[in-house]
C-alpha cells in the first residue's frame, strides 16, 4: 500500500517534467522540419523514447545489475538498450519524414544521422541515470544519519533505564529466596521475570542479537501472560526448529506480542485466544500473531506508540527487506511480518 501511494504521489510530478521537456524540445527544433505536424510527431517520439530508456535504466538495470555489482552485464545491457532504441527511433523518424531509407547504412548522411541521434541519446540517458544515482545516495545518507541519531538516543535512554533496573534485578534475586518453596508457580514467574530483565540489561549490547535469544525472551513474556489467564483463554506459542542461525534487531517483535495481550478479548461465552507462530521459509523469517478482540470495541485504537516505533525501526533497519501486513477483522486482529535473513 505504501509503494502504491508513493507511485501515485509522484506520477503527476513526472508527467509535468516530461511535458516541460517536450515543450522546450519542440520550441527549439520545430524549425528543422517542413511542417509543424512532423515536428510534433518527431518530438513526441524522441521524448517518449528518452523517457522509456531512462525509466528502464533506473528501475531495471540499475537495481538489478549495477547495485548488485554485476558491472559487465550492466554495461552490456546499457549499451544494447541504447543501440536498439536509437536504431528503432531512427527508423520511425525516417517513416514519419516519408523517407524510410534516410537512416540506412548505405545512406550518404548515415554517419551524420548516427552522430545526431546515437551520441546525444547515450549522454541524455546517462544524465538521467546519474540523477537517479545521486538521489539514491542522498536518501541513503539521510537514512544512515537517521539511524545514527536514533541509535544514539536509544543508547542514552538505555543508560538511563539501567540505573533503577540494576537495583531491581538484585532485589528480585533476594525476593526469590524469600518465597516459599511450596509456591513453585510464584517462584517460576519471578524467575522468568528475572531472565527477561537480565536479557534487557546484559545481552542487548550489540546492534543485533541471535534469534534464539529473542525467541527465549518472547517465550518468557508469553509464559508470564499465561499465568494471568484462566481456562477461557487459549495461548499458543509455536516456533519451528528451523528458526536459528541468524540475527535480528533486539526487542523488534515484543511490541506486537504486548499489543496482542493488551487488546485480547474477554468474552465469557466463547474462547479468547492469542496465536503466535514463527518459522523460516526460503531465506525469510516469518512472524505472525493473532488475537481475538471485542466486536463492540470500535473506538479503542489497536496499537499505539509501540507499533509506530517498530514500524519506523523496520523502515530504517530493513529497508526493502521486510513485508509487514496488519489485518483488523471484526472479531480478531493479526500481524504478519516477513524479514529477509542474512543466510
Amino acid at each position: 500500500m505504501r509503494k502504491r501511494s508513493f507511485f501515485f504521489r509522484y506520477r503527476l510530478h513526472h508527467v509535468l517534467i516530461w511535458m516541460l521537456v517536450f515543450c522546450l524540445w519542440y520550441y527549439l527544433r520545430y524549425q528543422d522540419y517542413s511542417t509543424r505536424e512532423k515536428a510534433f510527431k518527431i518530438t513526441l517520439l524522441k521524448v517518449t523514447d528518452l523517457a522509456l530508456m531512462i525509466y528502464l535504466a533506473n528501475y531495471v538495470l540499475v537495481p538489478a545489475l549495477l547495485y548488485r555489482k554485476k558491472y559487465v552485464w550492466f554495461g552490456l545491457g546499457y549499451l544494447t538498450m541504447i543501440l536498439l532504441s536509437s536504431y528503432g527511433k531512427m527508423q520511425l523518424i525516417g517513416s514519419i519524414l516519408g523517407n524510410p531509407g534516410l537512416f540506412s547504412i548505405t545512406s550518404t548522411n548515415f554517419k551524420m544521422r548516427v552522430y545526431d541521434n546515437l551520441i546525444p541519446h547515450f549522454f541524455l540517458v546517462t544524465a538521467g541515470v546519474a540523477v537517479k544515482l545521486v538521489m539514491d545516495y542522498i536518501r541513503t545518507q539521510q537514512r544512515l544519519n537517521e539511524m545514527a541519531k536514533e541509535k544514539a538516543e536509544a543508547e542514552l535512554n538505555f543508560l538511563k533505564s539501567q540505573i533503577n533496573p540494576h537495583f531491581l534485578f538484585n532485589s528480585l534475586n533476594a525476593v526469590y529466596f524469600l518465597i516459599s518453596k511450596e509456591n513453585s508457580e510464584a517462584r517460576q514467574a519471578l524467575h522468568k521475570f528475572s531472565d527477561m530483565l537480565r536479557y534487557q540489561l546484559y545481552e542487548m549490547n550489540g546492534a543485533s542479537i541471535p534469534i534464539e535469544k529473542e525467541v527465549a525472551y518472547l517465550k518468557d513474556y508469553v509464559d508470564l501472560q499465561k499465568l494471568r489467564k484462566d481456562e477461557n483463554y487459549r495461548v499458543e506459542f509455536n516456533c519451528g526448529p528451523e528458526v536459528k542461525g541468524f540475527s535480528i534487531e533486539p526487542l523488534l517483535l515484543i511490541p506486537f506480542v504486548e499489543n496482542a495481550f493488551k487488546h485480547i478479548s474477554h468474552k465469557t461465552n466463547e474462547q479468547n485466544f492469542v496465536r503466535l507462530n514463527m518459522s523460516r521459509q526460503n531465506g525469510h523469517f516469518v512472524f505472525s500473531i493473532e488475537n481475538s478482540k471485542e466486536t463492540d470495541r470500535t473506538t479503542e485504537k489497536h496499537g499505539g506508540i509501540g507499533l509506530s516505533n517498530v514500524k519506523r525501526r523496520l523502515e530504517l533497519l530493513y529497508p526493502g527487506n521486510y513485508e509487514l501486513e496488519i489485518k483488523s477483522r471484526e472479531d480478531s486482529y493479526g500481524v504478519h511480518l516477513k524479514l529477509k535473513t542474512d543466510q
